[in-house]
């Protein structure tokens, strides 16, 4: 090699290793990025360079967070064109100033601007966002090209989802294919102007629903934001854009939104340094009912209740024989058609996830009042709502077509406006039916000012949960006694029904074993119930809780188990009336301080004569994993029914395990199946929770273990009555 080469070779290793010795955030145009080396954004937030996913081999140019140990990729350059040798990759500038990564001298990706640039230069941003400018122009924030406008499958604080209405440019999330392959899935989230919405390849998978003026309207957000205060969320739509961005308050949180292909969740995670490891904030969907679509036109899922679809108030299913199988997607019709007549009105529904937005249209500065008027004045308006909540409610939204995709959102949802025809509206069920109730029973009314304040205004903190009709508070009247106050959902038409059906059951029954009735309030729109209040709440929490399960030995079981019974005996015989419960499941047996078993909720129960044994229904309604056979499948319930719901229940709290979604590594038995296998091979123990074999007398467990499979026989004439439960009991 002569001397001049020689110099040559040495002043280039020295350049490149000046470039590289010590962490640098810019690339300029003579200068090269190889595999091996990395851009560095300036206080060490994130890094750029070449990666292999997973077990994959190949190589991707990407960005991950760099002060974090567990590497975190959170954008990918060359997604759809993996490099399969890595030792000649280089990212560089081309002649025009466009960022090319090369592979063996072939183009693999570009930035593909049009528009040359003298000096162009590479920059990687704290923000994670990866920057092209012009060296030249001293005007800081303007970017010829930026990372953030292409985002893969992760949503950085800042980075915009949404379209540039001007360019057409539209930032989406597409996840990745698998954690071995980034090239893009079938996992995909759009936010457009309302509402922001997924899709499992050509499949509308989720919607968020409409902003309202604090975020998108779903219930797992919108806790988020009322209650830990983390985020700041913001959504613009303008003549120049559309799109959704977040931050979060506190500048030092590590967060991240990525989309998960492996379970089509959208998850928001936040670093947690104490356990070095990402903490699962948030997710989407959240259950079931956030399923698209998945009770129809018209159809309200409601999560505690089974099952989960109900027709909205004035509204009726499409195909009842398909319903009651369960599958909801024709969704509920009208019980009397519009024909946009004088005297059209609407019924007002509460704590609602908004329908969908496909037809609808949104006027921002209209009052509600203006907005009712102009719904009315056309006869294609089919509902309305309050645009913005914020400051007491602005703007209008009106819909043109079905209403799909309504769930409750306890706490959380909004009010919608249905328009119904006069006749329907005329007909005024709820005063007239509920005013004769009242007369009949004499029963001890409470005034609404009373049961509001003893709820604190119905406060979220006094909530317990939700009964068969609607929520259920805890309130303390002005002597300091405690009750327990149901609050029939004005915009449930089946709830309604059971309000009845419990105020006329339930008000004619007394026995220790059954939840007592103290009064009602009926004043207004309000429908609500007041209970003695149950201090140990339901059995469920006691069985199924990991620590709640521990605070019951054997002798509480069994005092459990025979207070149900001596309960259950009482509805089917002893009292005036012949009772089948038809809903008897864990949760509705609730525990008084001394642990005495309380069976409540009687919204499904149905009354006999004494000479009728059995009866029949098109509407299932109960809870799977406690209704007998003949019922689930063909609607018919005896006393013999409650008695099978019984045995389950007798299996639950000797096991500890829950009926529905019973799971053994071993084999795919469930509870009932399980129970049987046991008792034939001689180890019916096996199936009791450890805590009852330290406190029990095994022969009791192992009776009691026989008793819950006579009950849970598959033909209702071979299950025992009540009256010899009981007596097996002892």
């Amino acid at each position: 090699m002569d001397s001049l080469s020689f110099m040559f070779v040495v002043v280039n290793s020295l350049c490149f290793t000046a470039q590289f010795s010590s962490a640098t955030d810019t690339l300029t145009s003579t200068q090269s990025l190889t595999d091996g080396s990395t851009l560095i954004s300036k206080h060490e937030s994130f890094e750029l360079g070449f990666f292999s996913p997973g077990s994959s081999r190949n190589r991707y140019l990407g960005i991950w967070h760099k002060n974090i140990p567990v590497r975190t990729v959170v954008w990918v350059a060359n997604r759809r064109a993996p490099i399969f040798n890595n030792s000649s990759a280089l990212l560089m500038m081309d002649n025009q100033g466009n960022l090319v990564l090369k592979n063996g001298g072939s183009v693999v990706w570009s930035t593909n601007s049009k528009r040359e640039v003298q000096t162009p230069l590479l920059q990687l941003l704290d923000s994670g966002n990866l920057v092209l400018t012009d060296a030249s122009d001293g005007r800081s924030g303007i970017y010829l090209w930026q990372s953030f406008d292409y985002p893969t499958d992760t949503l950085l604080p800042g980075m915009k989802l949404g379209v540039n209405l001007k360019t057409g440019l539209d930032r989406r999330l597409t996840s990745w294919k698998n954690w071995d392959d980034p090239s893009p899935g079938d996992f995909i989230l759009v936010y457009n102007n309302p509402e922001s919405t997924m899709w499992k390849g050509s499949k509308f998978y989720f919607r968020s629903g409409p902003w309202n003026g604090y975020g998108e309207k779903d219930k797992t957000i919108i806790t988020q934001l009322k209650t830990n205060q983390v985020f700041s969320f913001n959504f613009v739509h303008s003549d120049d854009e559309v799109y959704y961005t977040y931050y979060p308050k506190n500048k030092s949180v590590i967060s991240r939104l990525v989309m998960n292909q492996t379970n089509y969740r959208r998850e928001r995670y936040i670093w947690d340094e104490a356990s070095q490891s990402w903490s699962l904030f948030m997710y989407l969907p959240t259950d079931y009912c956030d399923s698209y679509g998945l009770c129809g036109a018209y159809g309200n899922c409601i999560i505690t209740d089974s099952p989960v679809c109900q027709c909205l108030k004035g509204f009726n299913p499409k195909s009842p024989d398909q319903w009651n199988s369960g599958a909801w997607s024709q969704g509920c019709v009208r019980n009397k058609s519009l024909n946009c007549q004088d005297g059209d009105g609407f019924i007002k529904y509460t704590e609602l996830k908004l329908p969908d937005t496909k037809y609808s249209w949104v006027n921002k500065s209209m009052s509600l009042e203006e907005c009712r008027g102009k719904c009315l004045n056309n006869c294609n308006c089919t509902a309305y709502s309050v645009f913005d909540i914020r400051n007491g409610g602005s703007g209008c939204a009106l819909w043109f077509n079905d209403l799909i995709d309504i769930r409750q959102i306890p706490s959380g949802g909004q009010d919608l406006y249905i328009r119904m025809s006069a006749s329907e509206l005329d007909e005024n069920e709820i005063d007239g039916s509920d005013q004769s109730s009242e007369e009949d029973l004499d029963l001890p009314l409470f005034d609404l000012v009373t049961i509001s304040h003893a709820t604190n205004k119905f406060s979220l903190s006094n909530r317990l949960g939700r009964g068969g009709f609607g929520p259920v508070y805890k309130g303390i009247l002005a002597d300091g006694h405690e009750i327990a106050v149901k609050r029939l959902s004005s915009n449930s038409g089946q709830g309604l029904k059971e309000f009845k059906n419990e105020v006329k059951l339930i008000a004619r029954l007394q026995h220790r074993n059954l939840v007592k009735l103290l009064g009602s309030c009926i004043q207004g729109n309000e429908r609500m119930l007041i209970y003695e209040y149950m201090p140990n709440k339901s059995l469920n929490f006691f069985i199924f809780d990991r620590t709640g399960g521990k605070l019951l030995d054997w002798s509480n079981r069994f005092n459990i188990v025979c207070g149900i019974a001596r309960g259950l005996l009482y509805l089917h015989q002893d009292s005036r009336l012949r009772i089948i419960h038809r809903d008897l499941k864990a949760s509705n047996i609730l525990l008084d301080a001394d642990m005495n078993p309380k069976i409540s909720d009687f919204g499904m129960a149905k009354t006999f004569r004494e000479d009728q044994t059995e009866g029949n229904t098109k509407r299932v309604a109960g809870t799977y994993g406690y209704m007998a056979p003949e019922y689930a499948t063909d609607g018919l319930f005896s006393v013999k029914s409650d008695v099978f719901s019984f045995g389950i229940l007798i299996l639950e709290i000797i096991s500890g395990q829950k009926s529905r979604g019973f799971y053994h590594p071993n084999h795919s038995l469930n509870l009932i199946g399980y129970a049987w296998r046991l008792r034939k091979e001689g180890s019916p123990l096996e199936l009791a929770a450890p805590i009852i074999l330290d406190s029990c007398h095994v022969s009791e467990v192992i009776r009691y273990i026989h008793i819950s499979l006579l009950c849970v026989q598959q033909h209702a004439e071979d299950r025992p009555s009540m009256a010899f439960v009981v007596l097996m009991l002892g």
